[in-house]
């Protein structure tokens, strides 16, 4: 079984304000055809409106409708930065 790579990232909607910290993780062997991305879970109401094996592609619907990729201009959390070998 290949290792993963496992990381906190703040999702926030552009639209309400709301925010809040999504797990995901994803293969960290870049041998691979693709990252394996995966959303391990997300914060009060927010959920997958579209689900990708790649970050840029995966998308995010708010409590309020607005709809966004997950990897966005965003902060991570402290310490949450994916960490890289």
């Amino acid at each position: 079984m290949a290792a993963r790579d496992r990381y906190s990232r703040k999702l926030e909607c552009a639209m309400c304000g709301n925010s809040g910290y999504a797990e995901v993780s994803e293969d960290d062997m870049p041998s691979r055809k693709n990252p394996d991305f995966a959303v391990d879970s997300l914060p009060r109401g927010f959920l997958t409106e579209r689900p990708s094996k790649y970050p840029d592609k995966h998308m995010i619907r708010c409590r309020c409708g607005h709809v966004f990729k997950f990897q966005q201009k965003t902060v991570y959390a402290e310490g949450g930065e994916p960490r890289r070998r």
